[in-house]
């Protein structure tokens, strides 16, 4: 199995469109400075500057987010931004050992829920066809399509986070049903994971992993 690593791949999306004549432009390529602050460059961090978030940023970040693709556009995702001193000794008693010093560190700690409650927003959200009549009766069918696609707009939200110039430290490592009960009680959402938000601390990164390569994760028939 061959490993490849972020210096590896940085340039070879320009280097690819160049070898086939193709001017940047044309493939709509966003530059190489603002792939590296989405993905190469960027990292999962653990450890934060002792610098406030903005509250417009968390708001400009999730304003992003929305835009991406959703099943029907269905948009399950739901998300509670733990700020407040008090709101974070909420949040304590759900964490693992190894995530709680850095998540009573984080400036903002977003909660990551999914809405099995979305079917009763889809004549507003998909007036295109009757959608919600597809999952009456079917909660497996609810449970499947809410979280799958809640999951999908985090993935988006980390990206929008990292857009807006924030860093992101998502996790597991919790207590989920302490967090349901202390966050969306009375609701149907449920949590699905968390993700730690701020300005990282470069300092406090470890060594990059690799990546696998291409040839090890797909294939093309």
């Amino acid at each position: 199995m061959s490993i490849a690593c972020d210096s590896t791949s940085k340039a070879r999306a320009s280097e690819f469109f160049q070898s086939k004549g193709y001017a940047v432009t044309d493939a709509k390529q966003l530059p190489a400075e603002a792939m590296a602050q989405l993905f190469t460059a960027a990292r999962t961090h653990n450890g934060w500057l002792d610098r406030e978030v903005p509250d417009d940023l968390l708001e400009l970040a999730l304003d992003y987010a929305k835009w991406g693709p959703t099943s029907a556009n269905c948009s399950p995702l739901r998300v509670i931004f733990v700020r407040s001193p008090e709101a974070k000794e909420r949040l304590a008693p759900a964490m693992s050992a190894g995530n709680l010093k850095k998540t009573m560190a984080a400036p903002a700690t977003a909660i990551i829920g999914y809405d099995l409650d979305f079917p009763e927003l889809l004549p507003q959200l998909y007036p295109a066809a009757d959608a919600r009549s597809w999952f009456v009766g079917n909660d497996a069918l609810i449970e499947e399509t809410a979280f799958r696609n809640g999951t999908l707009q985090a993935g988006y939200f980390i990206l929008a986070l990292r857009a807006v110039g924030l860093d992101a430290g998502p996790m597991s490592g919790f207590d989920k049903a302490i967090v349901d009960a202390e966050f969306f009680r009375g609701t149907r959402i449920r949590s699905n994971f968390l993700i730690n938000i701020g300005f990282g601390d470069a300092a406090k990164l470890y060594p990059r992993g690799p990546r696998l390569a291409f040839e090890d994760m797909a294939k093309i028939l």
